[in-house]
């Protein structure tokens, strides 16, 4: 090795480490003073949000070991029965139902009538052309 070089790597070395040191320690003390979060409140969250790809996120996500970590019967406790049952108006309920109901009869009703008025002779489908399976047309 060339004397120069030793003598040069013998003063760069230690320079280098101190260096180092220096930095490290320099680093230490600007994370500390820094108010993580006033840092976080100058954040724009959105655009952070939107440069994350979720569906490459989930993708990583192994449902079953997740489902695993929940606790089923602390979760089924937590649910109050009694205010879901209250916040349910089963009378509207079954005021839908009925309203249904009434709509299908009428329907039948009306399909009826036009083929009466139209008085077609050929049987009746058992259902729309489009909802019929392959062996019924």
């Amino acid at each position: 090795m060339d004397p120069r070089e030793r003598l040069r790597k013998r003063v760069t070395d230690p320079l280098e480490q101190l260096a180092q040191r220096v930095a490290e320690r320099v680093l230490d003390l600007a994370i500390q003073a820094v108010d993580i979060n006033a840092l976080v409140a100058q954040l724009d969250l959105n655009a952070v949000l939107d440069r994350i790809d979720v569906q490459a996120l989930l993708s990583r996500v192994d449902l079953n070991t997740l489902l695993e970590q929940v606790d089923l019967n602390a979760l089924i406790q937590r649910i109050d029965v009694e205010a879901l049952v209250e916040q349910t108006d089963f009378g509207e309920i079954i005021a839908m139902d009925s309203v249904r109901s009434q709509t299908v009869s009428m329907d039948g009703a009306i399909d009826r009538g036009v083929w009466r008025l139209v008085r077609r002779n050929a049987p009746r489908p058992a259902a729309p052309a489009l909802l019929r399976s392959p062996t019924e047309s």
